[in-house]
């Protein structure tokens, strides 16, 4: 078995291989006479390294390299038919990052996985057993849950989920007190008032599109908001990465709003309902679509559960939504936010979900979604700019 260089690479083979491994590591494929032994992974010259030698070098030489990275640096030369790997891909193991091809590479191959599953690991630590219980709860093969398991590190942290629930929090608190209503705040006009609120008479307030995420109608949304972040928010976070949960989540919550000031124009929008449901249901479509592969215990129930659970919050905004509103508060908060967040995930959420350390911007998929998630903005932006006049529509005097 053999992995392939490029072509040129029988004269810069050096080089190369410096690019292969850290600075820190570069005194340690010294030999003991001062003589590069990097010559001794293609003694023949014939352009393709051994992954014998290979190996050897790395038990050798003690280079610290995840075990699941020996594994699948395995599987992939097996995948072959010819045994070989792209030295491209290689590049991508040993440095962490893993394209589509690569994937395929690993799911197409014979040879399987000769270590045993995660489940087995023992001695484990506190952390490192909730890192397990994540990997299990997330990811739907264990390929990807070993590199997760191997790859984890506390830093950084999953602070974008905790952030944005404490702040609710205390948001929350804070009305609560100055109300002394802890349920139905919307019936309160002074709830109205505030400046995190979206409200259709004031939509030139650009801003009032994301922070009414931090206004909850009640303790009701408020504690099923909170519970729904942080059970599937935090392990999404740990996964797949800040940047990417946050995306989804400030997608489903700026898609809430618009989709209430296109398709509700007289309605105020309150809660993180929209970024809420854009979690979770990409996480319900990625565990009904790799069903077989999850391995979270009692998934069937906590499906039947986590369904009821939405619709019943659904239902509960669609009741408020068409109760009678006091004269003195005007019309009560939409429910479109909860429905056009689901659609989100389902989309944009459900390509991120599946894309786990593979890069988006190569997949033709995920700029088709950016492209009509920036025509719907675009859309958006025009209807609220044009269509409350054009169309005559009386919106309630804002507070």
């Amino acid at each position: 078995m053999a992995v392939v260089l490029p072509p040129q690479a029988a004269g810069i083979k050096e080089r190369r291989i410096r690019t292969l491994v850290t600075p820190s590591h570069i005194k340690m494929l010294q030999g003991g006479d001062g003589e590069s032994n990097i010559s001794n992974l293609d003694p023949d010259n014939t352009g393709f390294i051994a992954v014998e030698n290979f190996t050897s070098l790395v038990e050798h030489h003690e280079l610290q390299l995840d075990p699941s990275k020996l594994d699948m640096l395995l599987a992939l030369v097996q995948s072959n038919e010819e045994g070989q790997v792209c030295y491209q891909e290689l590049i991508e193991l040993m440095s962490s990052k893993r394209s589509s091809s690569f994937r395929r590479a690993i799911a197409n191959g014979r040879r399987t996985l000769q270590r045993e599953i995660l489940l087995d690991e023992t001695g484990l630590g506190l952390y490192k057993r909730f890192v397990r219980y994540v990997a299990y709860e997330i990811l739907p093969c264990e390929t990807d849950r070993r590199w997760y398991f191997h790859q984890n590190r506390l830093c950084p942290p999953p602070v974008f989920i905790a952030v944005v629930t404490i702040v609710q929090i205390i948001v929350f608190m804070c009305y609560g007190i100055m109300l002394n209503k802890w349920v139905l705040q919307t019936y309160q006009p002074d709830f109205m008032k505030s400046p995190l609120v979206y409200h259709p008479g004031h939509r030139a307030q650009v801003w009032r599109f994301f922070s009414y995420m931090f206004m909850h109608v009640g303790l009701e949304q408020l504690g099923f908001n909170a519970l729904l972040q942080l059970m599937i928010g935090v392990p999404l976070e740990m996964v797949h990465g800040i940047l990417r949960i946050s995306l989804l989540y400030m997608a489903g919550v700026l898609a809430g709003s618009l989709t209430v000031s296109i398709t509700d124009m007289r309605a105020p929008v309150v809660g993180g309902s929209g970024g809420v449901y854009a979690l979770c249901s990409a996480h319900l479509a990625n565990v009904v679509m790799n069903w077989a592969g999850m391995r979270c215990p009692y998934k069937l129930l906590r499906m039947i559960l986590a369904l009821v659970c939405m619709s019943s919050e659904v239902g509960r905004a669609v009741w408020l939504r068409f109760s009678p509103p006091l004269p003195s508060s005007g019309p009560q908060p939409s429910f479109m936010a909860h429905l056009s967040g689901a659609v989100v995930g389902i989309s944009m959420g459900l390509l991120i979900l599946r894309s786990y350390e593979e890069s988006l911007q190569k997949q033709c998929s995920w700029w088709v979604i950016v492209f009509s998630f920036i025509t719907f903005l675009l859309f958006a932006i025009f209807w609220n700019i044009f269509a409350y006049e054009l169309l005559g529509v009386q919106i309630p005097p804002p507070p």
